[in-house]
């Protein structure tokens, strides 16, 4: 019955091409437009790493004396000090801890032809590559030696080497940031995640860095942040080495936890560090505080999601009940038109509940193919999106799951927006239109 039914829907839209081309366009317009607004939040809400969000945990400690406020929902930063970053780094009961900040450099070749041009850099541990998912096309990171004694090394990720070099395996070449020349030993496969969960202070959907070097370099080549530096505290700050001991926090952190147990320890280790740390002048505190945070916490507590991106959605939204609307009217019309057919095939044995699935079936297939129009519609939008807001690249696509419930809100709107004129095709009495016949 299902394909008699399809195969009636198909000859009554080829019958008003007109009426049905608009109503297409319209649901195709009205679909398109919610679904770039939904995808952009899907993606943005999506977990970033699912395979590691549970175990992945950011840190903050309570630097701060009592009285002070931070912007914050609890008023605890959210990056670290130098010196307490450099500290859970070296004596963590967890092997897999990374300090990190974002800074940068003019990356060139030793050559003549070489253009310079700026590129962000990841300044972070050896576990980084590990714990957050990279992949190595070439090479592997830094080892330890290398890492005490803050040799020039370096990672690239493979577009920059593309860029750089034309080819990924360019072990043992060298490039230079600034004026300093870097070895590189590692090239990594292409990585960039929805939303850069793990620096959300410097810009939660920027690009991820292509350049990678060792955290021991901060304090060996005196390396700045790119990124945000606050401080709570008034400080005489003479120069560089007062500033690694300052309270200005401008450090990320993040350590893995596999296990209840693994972060009760951990819990421990850092109440145990703040009670050291009070001891010795800091974290004048009644109450000393920290957070160890999975990564959807982290990101609801740092409300990467913009409220007004709810509000686009519920707009885009109501844009779609605009455009059914619309399809109301013209469907009204387009079946009554019909009603005529109806009463011939009521008188001929025909029910009501036939007459009504049959319509509903043929609003259906309207819904299915404006799905296909809004769906390339929607493309359009996210490659606007993507060309204009650079920073949405990594959100502004449409992923399987937003591909297959398009179709879906398609023919749930349409056939929302049929229910009523089926139901006044099919209460029409056939008397009515035998007695035109």
């Amino acid at each position: 019955m299902l394909i008699h039914y399809l195969d009636l829907a198909w000859r009554n839209i080829k019958l008003t091409p007109l009426i049905s081309c608009l109503m297409v366009i319209a649901i195709g317009i009205g679909i398109g437009v919610t679904m770039t607004s939904l995808s952009v939040y899907h993606m943005m809400s999506a977990d970033p790493i699912p395979q590691k969000s549970a175990q992945l945990h950011a840190v903050q400690l309570q630097t701060m004396d009592d009285g002070q406020t931070w912007n914050t929902p609890d008023d605890i930063p959210s990056q670290l000090t130098y010196q307490d970053a450099k500290y859970l780094m070296e004596n963590s009961p967890q092997t897999q801890s990374v300090a990190m900040m974002k800074s940068g450099a003019a990356v060139h070749l030793d050559n003549p032809e070489s253009i310079p041009f700026i590129q962000d850099v990841r300044i972070t541990g050896r576990a980084f590559f590990n714990m957050f998912g990279l992949s190595f096309l070439h090479g592997e990171a830094w080892s330890e030696t290398q890492s005490e004694q803050a040799a020039p090394v370096v990672v690239i990720g493979e577009a920059l080497a593309q860029r750089l070099f034309q080819r990924t395996d360019v072990l043992g070449e060298s490039i230079y940031l600034d004026e300093r020349q870097y070895e590189v030993i590692g090239v990594t496969k292409a990585w960039q995640p929805a939303i850069k969960f793990y620096d959300v202070n410097n810009g939660p959907f920027q690009r991820a860095e292509q350049v990678f070097i060792p955290f021991s370099h901060i304090e060996a080549y005196e390396l700045h942040s790119w990124g945000n530096t606050n401080s709570w505290k008034n400080e005489d700050i003479s120069g560089y080495e007062q500033f690694l001991h300052s309270e200005m926090v401008w450090l990320q952190f993040w350590t893995q936890i596999n296990s209840e147990n693994e972060l009760k320890n951990y819990q421990q280790f850092l109440m145990d560090y703040m009670i050291q740390q009070q001891k010795l002048g800091r974290f004048n505190r009644k109450q000393l505080a920290y957070n160890v945070k999975p990564v959807n916490d982290w990101l609801k507590y740092n409300q990467v999601i913009d409220p007004d991106n709810k509000i686009l959605v519920g707009l885009s939204f109501m844009f779609l009940a605009v455009c059914l609307a619309n399809i109301l009217g013209m469907l009204l019309a387009k079946f009554l038109k019909r009603a005529p057919d109806a009463g011939v095939r009521r008188a001929l044995g025909a029910s009501k509940r036939q007459i009504f699935f049959q319509h509903l079936v043929e609003v259906a297939l309207l819904g299915l193919l404006g799905s296909v129009v809004g769906i390339l519609l929607a493309q359009i939008g996210l490659i606007g999106i993507r060309e204009t807001m650079s920073i949405y690249v990594g959100i502004a696509k449409m992923d399987w799951t937003m591909l297959l419930l398009s179709p879906v809100i398609a023919i749930l709107a349409c056939l929302l927006a049929g229910l009523f004129p089926a139901w006044v095709v099919c209460k029409t009495s056939p008397a009515t239109h035998l007695k035109v016949q």
